[in-house]
């Protein structure tokens, strides 16, 4: 797997945020903005939970400036693990603010439009079978298959943003792969995204 290459100029705009310049945060915010959106979107699904997800990534980033782990002199890899971390976090609050809705309000099933809406696109069961498999994954395979496949990090390049050895991030990705095709293969034989393979 080739290593993403990073621009010449990030460890300087990096070197500039962390020492609170907020004007080069701002430009941090435009070069990578739409790298944490879609890393969210996979997660998520829901262009509005993304928005959300991708601006508390950003504060995050502001709030923890001086910690931040970089590789080979860029903030993307934390951004993005950040990105799913905040994403797991999110599905989480819903889990359980659905649970509470349906204590509380008997009559919460109202008819879901969304399926409807996304009908006419193509490949939309195939989208949602991945989409499906992925939150299957566990967090750790979630990591290294967004760094590696995702974003095409190098396996060092990753190994560096999770903070684990090399070694390790190619047998969770080796293993993750395996496991999506998987299970994607299931759920779209099964002609059903709602069911389960586990």
């Amino acid at each position: 797997m080739t290593a993403l290459s990073f621009d010449d100029r990030e460890p300087q705009l990096w070197s500039r945020v962390s020492a609170g310049d907020a004007e080069a945060f701002g430009e941090l915010f435009d070069r990578f903005r739409d790298r944490v959106y879609w890393q969210a979107l996979r997660h998520t699904g829901s262009a509005h939970d993304a928005e959300d997800i991708t601006a508390l990534v950003f504060l995050e980033a502001w709030r923890n400036r001086v910690r931040v782990r970089v590789v080979d002199g860029s903030p993307l890899p934390w951004l993005l693990v950040t990105a799913n971390n905040v994403a797991r976090n999110h599905a989480r609050t819903q889990r359980r603010h659905q649970r509470a809705m349906a204590r509380v309000s008997p009559e919460r099933d109202l008819p879901d439009f969304a399926p409807e809406s996304d009908a006419h696109l193509d490949g939309a069961a195939r989208r949602e079978a991945v989409m499906e498999a992925f939150a299957r994954l566990s967090p750790k395979d979630q990591d290294v298959v967004s760094l590696c496949v995702l974003e095409d990090m190098s396996l060092a390049q990753a190994a560096a943003a999770l903070g684990i050895p090399t070694g390790t991030v190619k047998s969770r990705l080796s293993r993750a792969k395996a496991r999506l095709l998987r299970l994607t293969t299931d759920l779209t034989d099964a002609g059903s995204v709602s069911g389960g393979v586990k």
